[in-house]
């Protein structure tokens, strides 16, 4: 060939390359194929030459109910569309058509594996999922859950035997920082993998119920179905049955670990984040796990309620986003569907001046902080934080059930007093009504065999004072709290102008704006960039001295007021607790719609 032939060659193949690609020479897109599909996380085969397509799914998934992802050519059409819901309990055809004109069909087989979730303990013994892989210099976990790694545990519950499968310290982020927190257990009834029903629900209709055990916004273990982390107890109470009851009632249980302010990796918002973590993890595997990822309540007490309500006001709020990623949370949502949280440690920024508009009366104490009366000083700044506190109050604009703005005199006095009052004097008559004797209690008036007020200021002398003022941002900058919003680099640090201004602590500093905003639901419940969950069941002990009335109060009217469902009570004469009607908590889940 010559040198002129040689050129003629390259500049006709150059011409027509695009032919050679897959396009003719009018411009059309001749390629026609499926490149890929998937159905959650795991393995499907495409056959190209018999244009066929395989792939299996755990034996509880409902096939009538499958929505593929489905990438095809460029310039191709597909017939039915990519994520849409089909019915696979038959081989199903899908025409891709090029964009001159011409098509192809796959057959799309399902099968429901043997052994897909139903398989035997792992040989090796050890509980973790998520293999570890080395990357160059890093270390990363498989985000994809495996269904074959568990152990069988039973116990006796109420008269009969509670089998589960149990999925025991899985790492859900493909990034931790630290692999002894940042785990999982998943506990699933065994019934449901024989195709057996329990209270209604299936393998797939399970709502996941998703305690954690965070006290103190210290680290925290996962719950456990058979060993108790940090004695499962909810602070002040008896050890939680709350694991073994909701299986035992046919839910999924799944508890995360998560990091605490304790440690400088720990400090806010990492608890809040890993939680989030977790709940992606389970909403990335949903397709192949039992449970509906799609129903998750939240369960925590005290630092845990807070944890709980935050994964309730906060979900997919970008906030959080630049914190997920850093860590490798699945690429999923982390919304949830429902929020039981007890006696919640919240709204900290302002809590202080809630506590003292309470106990602002009371000058002697008796819990943390030792025993004693309030000294001169402590009295000045319990003044100066009640006064403070009608302002703030005011500006949320909240309104009653008959839409009246609720509202404090520069005294504290107002309607807002009294709805608090009316929430005592209910907790009072279903208490008295359950057969209690409340006789004794002379801050209670009856009229016609009903409560119908309470005197405020002695059922406060009734509760007792717990803490000096400041209640959290300390002047000293030694709370459980200042350790909360230290850094990496700074133990513990203010998060209120007040006690910033007054501090008397060498050296002190505040806390990132940013970092305290994240560690509080009442700044994220009427954001329109978060999701936040639509049913929301609080409770606050008659008798919890934690944290003042007005906190919880001010949540659940703002719920109300932005439209959430919200169960709210102050179950009488108990302290700083949780868990302690557990019955009445499955059954409001169980209603929910």
């Amino acid at each position: 060939m010559n040198i002129k032939s040689l050129i003629l060659s390259l500049c006709l193949c150059f011409l027509f390359s695009d032919f050679c690609l897959g396009q003719n020479v009018s411009g059309y897109k001749t390629e026609k194929k499926i490149l890929s599909f998937q159905e959650g996380p795991q393995n499907i085969t495409i056959d190209e030459v018999n244009k066929k397509i395989v792939f299996s799914v755990p034996p509880f998934v409902d096939l009538t109910k499958i929505k593929p992802s489905i990438k095809v050519s460029e310039g191709a059409t597909l017939t039915p569309a990519s994520d849409t819901e089909q019915d696979f309990t038959k081989p199903f055809n899908y025409t891709v058509k090029s964009a001159d004109g011409n098509s192809v069909i796959y057959t799309v087989i399902a099968t429901k594996k043997e052994g897909f979730g139903m398989g035997n303990p792992p040989s090796n013994g050890l509980p973790e999922q998520g293999k570890p892989q080395t990357r160059g210099m890093k270390t990363t976990f498989t985000l994809t859950f495996d269904p074959a790694k568990f152990t069988v545990q039973t116990q006796e519950f109420q008269g009969k035997t509670v089998k589960v499968r149990a999925f025991e310290k899985i790492i859900y982020v493909a990034n931790p920082v630290d692999t002894t927190k940042q785990i999982l257990n998943i506990y699933v009834p065994e019934e449901y993998f024989n195709g057996g029903t329990i209270n209604g629900y299936t393998a797939a209709s399970a709502p996941i119920f998703f305690p954690n055990k965070v006290g103190g916004y210290m680290p925290a273990q996962p719950a456990t179905f058979m060993n108790s982390p940090q004695g499962d107890r909810g602070p002040g109470g008896p050890p939680s049955q709350a694991v073994v009851m909701a299986l035992s009632k046919g839910f999924v249980v799944a508890s995360a670990g998560a990091r605490g302010k304790t440690s400088p990796i720990g400090k806010a918002p990492a608890g809040i984040v890993d939680l989030k973590a977790a709940v992606r993890y389970l909403k990335f595997n949903d397709k192949i796990m039992a449970g509906d990822a799609n129903k998750i309540i939240s369960n925590g007490t005290s630092a845990g309620g807070a944890m709980s309500t935050l994964l309730g006001a906060t979900g997919n709020h970008p906030d959080y986003e630049h914190y997920l990623k850093a860590i490798g949370a699945a690429i999923a949502t982390d919304d949830i569907f429902a929020v039981s949280a007890y006696c919640p440690i919240i709204n900290l920024e302002n809590a202080d001046m809630a506590y003292e508009w309470q106990f602002n009366k009371i000058q002697t104490y008796k819990g943390r902080g030792g025993e004693g009366t309030l000294n001169e000083t402590q009295i000045k700044v319990s003044e100066d934080l009640k006064k403070a506190f009608p302002a703030y109050l005011n500006s949320l604009n909240l309104k009653d059930n008959l839409g009246k703005k609720l509202s404090l005199d520069a005294n504290g006095e107002g309607n807002f007093k009294e709805l608090i009052k009316s929430y005592i004097v209910a907790s009072a008559q279903k208490a008295l009504e359950s057969g209690l004797d409340l006789s004794k209690y002379s801050f209670l008036k009856m009229e016609n065999g009903k409560f119908t007020s309470v005197d405020f200021d002695a059922y406060l002398v009734y509760m007792e004072r717990m803490k000096t003022p400041p209640a959290f941002d300390a002047l000293d900058n030694k709370s459980f709290e200042n350790n909360l919003f230290g850094s990496a680099t700074i133990e513990n640090q203010h998060f209120t102008v007040f006690s910033m201004q007054h501090s008397t602590a060498k050296n002190a500093s505040m806390a990132n704006k940013q970092q305290i905003k994240m560690m509080n639901p009442m700044n994220y419940i009427g954001d329109k960039t978060a999701k936040t969950s639509k049913h929301w069941r609080v409770r606050q002990g008659a008798k919890d001295r934690d944290t003042g009335f007005a906190v919880p109060v001010i949540l659940a009217t703002t719920l109300q007021n932005e439209g959430f469902e919200i169960d709210f009570a102050l179950p009488w004469d108990k302290p700083h607790s949780g868990d302690y009607d557990l019955e009445e908590l499955f059954a409001w889940i169980k209603d929910l719609k």
